[in-house]
């Protein structure tokens, strides 16, 4: 089956077309990557391309509890215990680079708000820095003179994950976070160069991107986009026309791949066949794919690789259980997000299925 067979991602060979996508846990101890995260990555080193958990930037970006930082040296000697232990497993391992913008709290950040690219409020909750929930405050606006800090943010982090080991960085443009603010209308009310047409909404993103491409080089740089996410009170006024333009930029850029997350637009275009339309490069889809879902992806030639979260969450060795057609282990929702090692690293794979069936 296809999603067996081996690909070449720009210098990397990859022994599957089978990617663990990024996800959120909250194991961190406070911003920094511990060994228990090292177990839990390692225990996945069997997919073709690991994608870690979003990883803030630097402190204005962190928005939930526990939730790793690539800022500081402390973070990145804490990161090169992961990525060797991955490393030492077979396994090849990007980080995703994160800033989630008005998507935090001002407990966070010693009473400061989030910024944002305007002024505007997302409905909903936040986290606060001791896990409560509370409304969303309104995030201050970026000044057009701070933006590019932002960039150099994002620089920094890529700089820090390749003294970690990693084998390349995502960066994440996806899911209502500070990139994808200010790709889509509903949160960017600029009048600057960074708002009002695509071209200023897509300004930060692309500058991002070429500014971490300088970092690492051709190919070793992914970005993630969800055209028809809605999650974090997100909405465009034309995703397709927004979206479309982002892709067709990002195919000028020496990217190692663009990767989505499907659903359907308002007009009811897929995700996958936008991204496709628009962007030459290789794709990856996300979004509630089994194993027959990515395969027939595969087959039609709507992705060229497919990431799995919650069955890969649930299941280690998700590429030998695809490969059997073997059952697979439920996700349990209510360890998702923090808590210790149940639900995280105590998930078995089929031999140890096999042998505690065996034993019992």
């Amino acid at each position: 089956m296809k999603l067996l067979e081996p690909f070449e991602l720009g210098p990397l060979h990859l022994p599957n077309r089978i990617v663990m996508a990024p996800m959120t846990r909250n194991r961190a101890t406070g911003t920094l990557p511990n060994e228990m995260m090292a177990t839990y990555y390692r225990q996945r080193a069997s997919a073709g391309l690991i994608i870690t958990e979003a990883t803030q930037v630097d402190p204005m970006g962190q928005g939930y509890p526990n939730t790793p930082g690539i800022h500081s040296e402390e973070q990145v000697a804490a990161w090169r215990k992961i990525t060797e232990a991955v490393h030492e497993a077979g396994g090849r391992i990007y980080l995703q680079l994160w800033h989630v913008g008005r998507i935090s709290h001002s407990s966070f950040h010693g009473g400061r708000l989030p910024v944002a690219p305007s002024a505007v409020a997302p409905s909903g909750q936040a986290f606060t820095a001791d896990g409560r929930m509370v409304p969303f405050e309104t995030p201050r606006a970026l000044e057009l003179d701070e933006i590019p800090e932002i960039i150099a943010q994002f620089a920094h982090g890529a700089r820090q994950a390749r003294a970690a080991g990693f084998d390349g960085v995502e960066i994440h443009g996806a899911n209502g976070y500070l990139l994808d603010q200010f790709l889509q209308t509903s949160a960017n009310r600029r009048t600057d160069a960074y708002g009002g047409s695509v071209e200023n909404r897509a300004r930060l993103l692309l500058e991002v991107t070429d500014a971490v491409v300088d970092v690492w080089g051709p190919g070793r740089v992914g970005v993630r986009l969800s055209p028809a996410g809605g999650f974090n009170d997100m909405a465009d006024d034309d995703p397709a026309a927004t979206f479309g333009y982002v892709a067709e930029a990002l195919s000028e850029r020496p990217l190692a791949y663009l990767h989505g997350v499907e659903g359907q637009l308002p007009d009811g275009l897929p995700v996958s066949t936008l991204l496709r339309r628009h962007y030459d490069g290789v794709l990856v889809m996300a979004g509630g794919f089994d194993r027959d879902s990515g395969e027939e992806a595969l087959q039609q030639g709507r992705a060229d690789l497919i990431a799995y979260a919650r069955l890969f969450l649930a299941n280690p060795d998700l590429p030998e259980r695809f490969a059997r057609n073997a059952p697979l282990n439920e996700p349990d929702r209510n360890t998702f997000y923090g808590g210790g090692a149940e639900g995280y690293i105590d998930y078995p794979t089929l031999e140890e299925a096999k042998t505690a069936g065996v034993a019992a």
